[in-house]
């Protein structure tokens, strides 16, 4: 049978079906990784924990008290995640040691989200140490997901590669997520308690999903083995040695730097939208269960539009993609602005859920395609280090303009409104930026490099 070329593989050893069949295993394994981790994103990070943590581990703290807290835990997980990210991918390729660490980092996640079921009411500190765990190794164990996608996807296919692996987690993270919802809704359904109860036990399927679906990427995705009688003390040297180089290598590769500052402004803006579209939709007097049913929403209608971005990749170009989403995200933050009604925070959901998995996607295949492969875990740790540092400027911009246009006399509700309109400014920044980057010439750069 001929397999399409989205499966294709020449860089694997052998020849003939066997090469390709290894190369679709290698490639749906590594996509449904995104199937697996997602729910922690889904569930844990932006439905449950927040509420939770508010309701439950702090019950009777004061509500700013509470949200401090979660913000350092927050924080402080991406801090750590950016501290590591280069330095653990710069081992990791110098060992040939992706996998490894992916599996290390998925697992650790597995387990603290885990551990999360067990902690009683009112132990805060605990739920919030097991939170940073828990969120540190899934972004560390991104880097290293991320990288393997120069492993397993022709240069010619990573748009539809990197594509099928956001679909793949928005629609597995929506489906555990509906059934999470259902549990903490009906509890009875399911023999539990209480909707306490039920959200402890989504905690569990998390964990039990995230472990399960990471199974086929330790399987089936090849990496090649470290050479003989390299000693770990010596690859932690080397690899060091070459951090500083890359780093060095990035400052003067004019299109890749030019490429992550761009993205910096604009994913800043995505992860802004993400990360406050709750409280925003809270602040303007929107229902809880509204905003929960909004969120699984996006994740339902990410899964076919990421697949329509791995097309729209292929079709018109990575590039034009990106402007679309972009100029989608511009329109949004313009008119979340005017929302007053829950219909409407339901429409601008769905519009979000057609280009979020998109411009992530596409910006994750548009960096690869530039990378030398044989260091895309080093490179990726650079990516994921912007990627984490990126959800700083926007909710600081947000913050600022409320607080600006409340001393200028704007009511608490217009305040808002006029600072979810400020983070347009991201989008604008991102857009203007990345029109200086032309990614042949980025990876001519690298060429020159390598040689």
């Amino acid at each position: 049978m001929q397999l399409p070329p989205l499966f294709y593989q020449p860089h694997l050893h052998g020849t003939g079906e066997a090469v390709k069949k290894r190369g679709k295993y290698s490639i749906i394994g590594w996509s449904l990784y995104d199937w697996a981790n997602s729910a922690f994103t889904t569930t844990v990070v932006a439905g449950f924990f927040p509420v939770f943590f508010k309701q439950y581990w702090c019950a009777g703290m004061e509500a700013a008290g509470s949200t401090a807290r979660l913000g350092i835990g927050n924080s402080m997980a991406g801090v750590m995640v950016a501290v590591m990210a280069p330095v653990l991918g710069a081992i990791a390729d110098r060992g040939s040691a992706r996998k490894r660490f992916l599996t290390f980092f998925a697992y650790l996640g597995v387990l603290t989200t885990a551990l999360l079921f067990v902690v009683a009411e009112g132990e805060w500190a605990l739920a919030l140490l097991l939170y940073i765990f828990a969120a540190s190794a899934f972004g560390s164990g991104n880097v290293f997901y991320d990288s393997l996608l120069t492993l397993v996807a022709p240069r010619d296919r990573m748009e539809s590669v990197s594509s099928l692996g956001y679909a793949l987690g928005y629609l597995g993270g929506g489906i555990l997520f509906a059934l999470n919802i259902w549990m903490v809704t009906s509890p009875a359904t399911f023999g539990l308690s209480s909707a306490a109860e039920a959200v402890r036990y989504s905690f569990l399927t998390v964990a039990l999903w995230w472990g399960i679906f990471t199974i086929p990427v330790i399987i089936f995705v090849e990496e090649k083995r470290p050479p003989e009688g390299v000693k770990r003390r010596v690859m932690i040297k080397e690899g060091l040695a070459e951090l500083r180089s890359t780093f060095g290598e990035i400052r003067k590769l004019r299109h890749i730097f030019l490429f992550l500052l761009a993205y910096w402004f604009y994913i800043d803006g995505v992860d802004t939208v993400v990360r406050m579209a709750v409280d925003y939709g809270l602040s303007i007097g929107l229902e809880s269960s509204d905003l929960m049913l909004a969120l699984l929403a996006t994740q339902l209608i990410g899964f076919p539009a990421a697949l329509g971005f791995g097309y729209i990749g292929r079709r018109i170009g990575a590039r034009r993609g990106i402007y679309i989403a972009i100029a989608v995200y511009l329109l949004v933050s313009i008119g979340a602005s005017f929302m007053t009604t829950r219909e409407e925070f339901f429409i601008l959901a769905a519009v979000v859920g057609l280009v979020q998995g998109g411009i992530q996607a596409l910006s994750r295949s548009f960096f690869a395609r530039m990378i030398p492969a044989g260091k895309s875990a080093e490179y990726f740790g650079f990516y994921n280090l912007v990627g984490k540092f990126a959800a700083v400027i926007g909710p600081g911009l947000m913050g600022a303009v409320a607080v600006l246009a409340s001393r200028a006399g704007a009511g608490g509700t217009l305040a808002t409104r006029i600072s979810i309109a400020s983070v347009s400014v991201l989008f604008i920044a991102g857009g203007v930026l990345f029109y200086f980057v032309d990614r042949e010439e980025g990876r001519r750069e690298t060429t020159r490099l390598e040689s």
